[in-house]
């Protein structure tokens, strides 16, 4: 049973090219299947998180961590009455945007895209939902539902002001109302999304070594956490601990944001999802008292893990691979795959297309594959630590989509 605020698949706004639906699937469960089996789904596989993805086959990726954002979005829309499906979708496709070696990418590209529009991973993820992905007979990307656009275009509030140059693209053709708030479900996928990487880099974190349980023990939640863990199991081993401490921290942030959402729900009383849309502010919202507590975690995960010695000299090296790889592309588009050399034709003497495709096929390369084509293209051996091994990443089909 869906609350009276849901986002009800009867009454979905649509696609923008009109198709008959399934007999057996809502639109929203047909938006989520469409996202799972897309080829940019597929290559989040191998696009890290913080880590760059062969220093270890534990560290999450961005796929691992599109399926926990899920899991946890499922069940805060589940606790709200919200459309499961819907919420779903938004989340499973809130990082196909991202470039390779995550946010180190994305500044990279930001950077050398700026005087061609700017690149930002969430713009990137509608064109690739709307353009990017080639399969279908009649129309270019995967023909979501008005909902599901909205809801990766604006899963973190209204866009507005400079709006990124690929979601301005695709809003002038297709509406989304960048100025009002989306749906509770984005809304419940976004705080999910912070959920399950504040948990999981704490994981990682540990993993790597870069910082030590006891430490984690002082922070705030997680010394509640510990303290439970201790109480009931005084003799427990250290890995068992730490896990136990983190699931109950992990429980905590859900629970709080299950509590205010309703209390924000029920204050507003919307009677419909435009009630939520023009409510003027996020109702899925974490508390006060735990959001401070969170950017406490999150300033120490800066210090001691994104800006650990050795993820920055990472950083480093993978910067200068996306650096390398863009100019060499402007300048020589031949070197392109075929299928790209046919879009370059398209916009021949038009250096912000041109930029554009470029941006879009090295945004779309995996953390293995820029790896190797770099060192292909430049002659150059990978630095140490950045020697991708396995077969498999050598080989990447013509265009993203075509994986």
């Amino acid at each position: 049973m869906l609350a009276p605020y849901a986002s009800h698949a009867d009454q979905s706004r649509g696609r923008f090219f009109p198709q008959e639906e399934s007999t057996f699937r809502s639109c929203y469960q047909r938006d989520r299947d469409r996202i799972i089996h897309a080829s940019a789904f597929r290559r989040l596989k191998h696009k890290t998180q913080v880590f760059i993805e062969h220093e270890g086959d534990y560290f999450r990726t961005r796929l691992t961590h599109s399926i926990e954002v899920a899991q946890v979005a499922r069940t805060i829309a589940g606790a709200l009455g919200l459309n499961p499906e819907l919420t779903e979708a938004v989340a499973l496709a809130h990082d196909l945007g991202h470039p390779p070696f995550g946010h180190t990418g994305e500044d990279a590209l930001s950077e050398l895209m700026a005087p061609y529009g700017g690149f930002d991973h969430n713009a990137q993820a509608i064109r690739i939902v709307t353009k990017l992905e080639r399969h279908y007979a009649e129309w270019d990307g995967l023909n979501l539902t008005w909902d599901t656009l909205e809801g990766i275009a604006k899963h973190n509030g209204p866009v507005t002001g400079d709006v990124p140059y690929a979601l301005a693209e695709y809003n002038a053709l297709h509406d989304l109302e960048l100025h009002t708030h989306a749906s509770a479900e984005a809304q419940a996928a976004a705080l999910s999304d912070d959920i399950a990487y504040n948990n999981h880099d704490l994981h990682d974190g540990l993993r790597a070594e870069l910082f030590s349980t006891d430490e984690l023990a002082e922070l705030p939640i997680l010394d509640r956490c510990f303290g439970e863990v201790d109480a009931r199991y005084p003799d427990l081993n250290y890995y068992r601990r730490r896990h136990e401490a983190l699931r109950r921290f992990f429980g905590v942030l859900v629970e709080d944001v299950i509590d205010v959402s309703r209390a924000n729900i029920a204050e507003l009383g919307p009677q419909s999802v435009t009630d939520i849309r023009l409510a003027g502010r996020m109702l899925v919202q974490f508390s006060p008292e735990v959001w401070k507590d969170l950017k406490q975690i999150r300033e120490f995960l800066f210090h001691r893990m994104y800006r650990a010695p050795e993820v920055v000299e990472m950083r480093a090296k993978v910067t200068m691979i996306v650096r390398e790889l863009f100019p060499l592309f402007m300048q020589q588009p031949d070197l392109m795959p075929k299928q790209w050399r046919k879009d370059v034709e398209d916009v021949e003497g038009d250096d912000t297309a041109l930029a554009r495709i470029v941006s879009d096929y090295i945004s779309g390369m995996t953390d293995r594959f820029a790896i190797v084509e770099h060192a292909r293209l430049t002659g150059q051996d990978p630095e140490p630590g950045l020697r991708a091994s396995g077969p498999g990443h050598i080989r990447y089909k013509d265009r993203i989509g075509e994986g």
